[in-house]
């Protein structure tokens, strides 16, 4: 699901892989829908690779995401532009044994933001999750 969605370093919202070079790769704004290369110095991280802290381990990035779809049944969760404290309690409900040392208010921002803006573009698809679970369903029955 989140496989070639990017974050890279000093730009804001998120990108999406076009191509790759020897030297840089192609990224198209989710936003704008602009494309630029990004040389191999910038710091660019696949949302795919990201997790969250807790304090058991660490929660892949779609994973929070699936929880916040469910919580708020496929639509928008809170404003990225909400007080720190809203953040963190809404965060709180999602996620309720994050590392609060390790995860800051920042953080949160960028998963919200991040979810809202794939859902927006039509990018969130847990069906794939949802069929493998499926799947698993009749053995239990049987059981």
């Amino acid at each position: 699901m989140l496989k070639g969605i990017l974050s890279i370093s000093g730009h804001s919202g998120l990108y999406k892989l076009v191509a790759e070079s020897k030297n840089n790769i192609i990224v198209e704004s989710l936003d704008t829908k602009k494309r630029f290369p990004v040389y191999s110095t910038a710091k660019v991280s696949s949302l795919e690779d990201i997790a969250i802290y807790t304090l058991e381990g660490d929660v892949p990035l779609k994973d929070i995401f699936k929880t916040i779809s469910e919580k708020e049944e496929g639509g928008q969760a809170i404003s990225a532009k909400a007080s720190g404290n809203e953040l963190k309690a809404y965060f709180e409900e999602i996620l309720p044994d994050y590392d609060q040392d390790r995860v800051y208010v920042s953080d949160i921002k960028k998963v919200v933001l991040w979810y809202n803006t794939l859902l927006e573009n039509d990018m969130l698809d847990f069906s794939e999750e949802a069929e493998g679970q499926s799947e698993e369903s009749p053995e239990n029955e049987n059981k």
